[in-house]
């Protein structure tokens, strides 16, 4: 049995044994919630698959294009849903003034410049939820959005007895690239055994869009930020490592910068799995 196989049985028998009629996915126009989309319609059937996009006022236009071009392209039903008025009321966007009045290029180098100008490390101080106030506001601005949209995943999916699948893959939850309580949240995961070039591969077997797998890939919560630029490295280079730190394989053939760099990552991201503490657990 293949791995498209065994992900495909895997989503029926979690379906059957808690008795979900069908699923709810976040599409994004990234390739983890495509590939997702895909996995769920070969093992369900696409009546049985709902897609929701939810972009806001600092997404990409391509991002609801590359979303629609999936719904369509598997015929499910979906819907578009804004989430720039929820976030407008919670008053996320006074954080930060609006920018859709310049050049999306303008935007974009605005942003990186800032994010560089606010901390040494920024993705690290990220993981470690530390920084100055303006980073600190910054990392506020844009958790509130995954958080947001996980509030809408899950009403649309428990008015119609449906599960909501999650998107994440091996490499973004060993690195704490997401959001916890954002886009960490869901019924199930489908695709979370498989490094990011794993998830590549099965696109392509899926015969998602070429448009899909070639974009460079991004949380798409600020302009500008792909998650290579803030790796520092290509998902290529940070798989090959992370594979041979779960291996136990040696890594004096690896740039010593890089793996300096996987093993910071690693060490800082471990704080991002704690979802709680209990009072027994600080007790010596």
């Amino acid at each position: 049995m293949d791995q498209i196989d065994k992900i495909c049985n895997f989503i029926r028998s979690f379906l059957n044994k808690y008795s979900y009629k069908g699923v709810v996915i976040g599409i994004s126009g990234g390739i983890d919630s495509a590939v997702v989309a895909y996995l769920c319609v070969k093992a369900l059937g696409k009546d049985a698959v709902f897609g929701l996009l939810l972009p806001e006022r600092d997404s990409s236009k391509d991002s609801v294009k590359d979303a629609l071009l999936v719904c369509k392209d598997l015929g499910i039903t979906y819907k578009i849903k804004s989430i720039t008025p929820m976030l407008r009321k919670l008053g996320i966007y006074r954080l930060f003034p609006p920018a859709s009045i310049f050049p999306r290029s303008l935007q974009e180098k605005y942003v990186l410049g800032k994010w560089q100008k606010l901390s040494k490390d920024p993705f690290i101080d990220d993981l470690l939820d530390q920084g100055n106030e303006e980073f600190l506001k910054g990392l506020s601005f844009y958790r509130a959005k995954h958080r947001v949209r996980m509030c809408n995943l899950y009403f649309e999916a428990e008015k119609r007895g449906y599960a909501v699948a999650g998107t994440s893959n091996k490499t973004e939850i060993l690195t704490g690239l997401y959001v916890k309580w954002g886009d960490d949240a869901s019924d199930f995961e489908p695709i979370a055994h498989l490094y990011k070039t794993e998830v590549f591969e099965i696109a392509r077997e899926l015969k998602v869009p070429q448009k899909i797998i070639k974009k460079a890939p991004s949380p798409d919560l600020i302009p500008g930020l792909i998650d290579e630029f803030a790796f520092g490295m290509n998902y290529q280079e940070l798989d090959k490592i992370l594979k041979k730190i779960e291996s136990g394989s040696r890594l004096d053939d690896e740039d010593p910068q890089k793996v300096e760099r996987v093993l910071r990552i690693l060490k800082a991201a471990e704080k991002r799995k704690i979802k709680y503490f209990k009072i027994t657990d600080l007790q010596s």
